[in-house]
């Protein structure tokens, strides 16, 4: 793809920070830095997002994260966490649609980075979630 970002980066067209690359993934410093470390790993085949993904091309992604995270843990020992993020669609905050993991290590409560979960369980029945796995069920192949 022409206008993608992260193809660019890639193929070292743009600069990057690199910290990991193979034959399937590249894995890169975000330039902003939510912590100390904050990396990519992106696929080097371009899709956008998870919707586009096979079962192949998510094993090559998601099997170099752990190797990626214990690089981080080794090299930062000060690291207490981990957040990894995949964010699929502008509607759940993925603003570059070159499909990206991110690795956000975590120092401690006050590193300037929090995630909020609402709790709308009392919304849903037994009746309504049984009905919604189901219609999951359904669809998976």
């Amino acid at each position: 793809m022409n206008d993608c970002i992260f193809c660019k980066i890639r193929d070292q067209e743009i600069p990057s920070y690199k910290v990991y690359e193979d034959e399937k993934v590249y894995a890169f410093l975000d330039m902003t830095q939510v912590t100390k470390g904050h990396t990519l790993v992106i696929p080097k085949k371009h899709v956008s997002d998870i919707f586009e993904f096979n079962e192949q091309l998510a094993a090559d992604l998601f099997t170099r994260i752990p190797k990626v995270s214990q690089a981080l843990q080794t090299a930062f020992p000060e690291m207490q966490g981990i957040n990894i993020i995949n964010n699929n669609k502008e509607i759940a905050y993925q603003s570059v649609f070159h499909s990206h993991v991110h690795l956000i290590p975590r120092y401690g409560k006050e590193d300037d980075f929090s995630m909020h979960f609402g709790d709308h369980s009392e919304q849903y029945s037994p009746e309504e979630m049984t009905k919604i796995a189901q219609t999951i069920k359904e669809q998976v192949s």
